[in-house]
Parts: structure tokens; sequence; C-alpha cells
């Protein structure tokens, strides 16, 4: 079994690229091959067919075998714990936003 820290930064990894999230975006409305990845990220088979290398090391893309084809589909699982994590940081930012407000409507109280 791969310990809990290095997979979950090679998901940070994996995210991290611009390239890597197309690819999972367009995983998202269906199973897609490396020839459909190709046209919807605008770069070569060999850099998509990297991009996928990464995004399967990291558990979120998974690959299935059909003849000679191989479709390939997202799994958001071990995105559970970047949702977590930015969601302490929505906490976060609610709180700054509400007392961000609360300052602005006395400013504009005082105008008045």
């Amino acid at each position: 079994m791969v310990p809990a820290a290095p997979v979950t930064a090679s998901v940070y990894r994996a995210i991290a690229c611009e390239t890597r999230r197309t690819l999972l975006d367009a995983l998202l409305r269906r199973e897609q091959t490396v020839s459909d990845l190709v046209e919807v990220a605008g770069v070569s088979q060999p850099a998509v067919s990297q991009q996928l290398k990464v995004l399967q090391r990291a558990g979120l893309v998974a690959e299935r075998r059909q003849g000679r084809y191989r479709f390939y589909r997202v799994n958001g699982e071990p995105l559970a714990e970047v949702l977590a994590w930015v969601h302490a940081y929505e906490k976060f930012w609610s709180g700054r936003l509400e007392a961000l407000g609360l300052v602005l409507d006395q400013g504009k109280r005082r105008e008045r």
C-alpha cells in the first residue's frame, strides 16, 4: 500500500499543470481515447500520453483496454483531500469577506 502523503503530493502536482486539468475536465464528460484527448488539449499525442501517465500515477485517471484501444476515465476520489483543504480556505475567506462587507457598510453609513 502506498503511503498517504506521497499520493497527496502527487495529486497536487498533477493538478498544478493546466494541460492535465484540461484533460481531467474532458474526461469528466465521458471516457475518451488518447486521440480524442489530443484534439481537446491541443498538444501532441506523445504529450497527452505523458500527461496521462502523471494523472494515472496520481490515481486521478483509470485506463480500460478494449481491443487495441485504451479508454481513459477520471477517478475523482483522490481529489477529496484537495476539496477538504480548499474548503478550509473557503471558510476563512467567507469570514473575511463578511467582515469586509460590515466595514464597507459602516463606511457607507458614515458618508451619508
